[in-house]
């Protein structure tokens, strides 16, 4: 089998090519840098593509002879940043329209499927113990901005589909944590700031929470037996911020922060933090986006994942340790 990647050197884009090179495939990755590709994926026999999914075109040509296209690239780091209106066509141009780009080009160089990455954060909230694919997006999905480029990339998709013959199938993660973070993302970041105690303070909340390698393994297995036009939820399980951060303690041996911010004080601190960082040209550590959805975490079903593409979730405390382990082996950390 024949396999063309986007996003391959972000946090999901690595462990699926990692995870396809044990299943014998040949690979081509899409990536923004081939410098940066060679040295997260040097180690990996596969193709590399320099492109950016806001040019489809430029790099469209590669995917002939390729049998599934993994789609895991995406534009997301303002959901955690401090997102604002000025970032709707950056997240349309990319997430969307980039997305439509890479379908049609996939359809032309004939490639058979395309599994298609997603979000939990597109469930909107249940009025059931469990909300799971079923459960349509509210105000609050469509008023994170990221969520709502997911959103309609999904409804783009289900359009796509009713006037054109190539397989999609979509997965919609929970928060993903793990191993070759190399960016990072939040959930890395939340790890590192806390082994290097630059976490002084915790919060009320909780998050659906999935180990990347349990995402790419159901990536993988719908290639097989994922139908065209559905979705599936692997959100893995729910954990209390206050049990992750218990865990790192038990793995770092560093002392999780005792101070307990309420709801009013941790918007209140992302918001300045975000102001903050705006002036300065800088990331901020908090955004109110991110901040909201921990304090009013989306109870989810995989149990569709489960039966079907036979999803499974490794045990938190695993996830955590790998993570630091990957951490300390590439120079992040040093921890006694």
């Amino acid at each position: 089998m024949k396999a063309f990647v986007t996003g391959a050197t972000g946090l999901l884009g690595n462990n699926v090519c990692r995870l396809l090179k044990t299943k014998g495939y040949e690979i081509k990755a899409l990536v923004r840098s081939k410098d940066k590709a060679k040295k997260w994926l040097g180690d990996l026999d596969l193709t590399l593509v320099e492109g950016d999914m806001a040019k489809v075109a430029d790099f469209a040509p590669e995917l002939k002879g390729s049998d599934v296209v993994f789609h895991t690239a995406a534009y997301f780091r303002e959901y955690y940043k401090g997102a604002s209106e000025s970032h709707w066509q950056t997240l349309k141009s990319i997430n969307i329209d980039g997305t439509r780009h890479l379908l049609e080009a996939a359809e032309t160089y004939k490639v058979k499927k395309v599994i298609h990455v997603s979000s939990s954060g597109t469930i909107g909230e249940s009025s059931n113990e469990l909300a799971d694919e079923n459960t349509p997006a509210d105000d609050l999905v469509r008023r994170n901005l990221y969520f709502k480029s997911k959103l309609e990339t999904d409804q783009m998709i289900q359009n796509f589909l009713q006037d054109h013959s190539l397989a999609i199938t979509t997965i919609l993660p929970g928060w993903m944590f793990g191993p070759y973070d190399t960016a990072p993302t939040a959930a890395g970041q939340l790890v590192l700031d806390f082994a290097r105690r630059k976490l002084p303070a915790s919060f009320e909340g909780g998050s659906m929470i999935v180990d990347v390698r349990d995402v790419a393994n159901a990536m993988f297995e719908a290639v097989g037996l994922g139908e065209s036009g559905e979705r599936y939820l692997v959100a893995g399980k729910y954990h209390k911020l206050s049990d992750l951060t218990q865990l790192l303690e038990t793995l770092s041996d560093v002392k999780a922060p005792r101070l307990k911010l309420s709801k009013s004080l941790a918007v209140g601190l992302a918001w300045t933090s975000e102001k903050w960082a705006k002036l300065r040209n800088k990331d901020s550590l908090l955004s109110v986006d991110g901040v909201k959805a921990l304090m009013n975490p989306q109870l989810l079903s995989s149990a569709k994942a489960e039966k079907i593409l036979h999803a499974n979730f490794r045990p938190l405390e695993k996830t955590l340790k790998d993570t630091l382990s990957w951490y300390q082996m590439n120079g992040y950390l040093s921890l006694s």
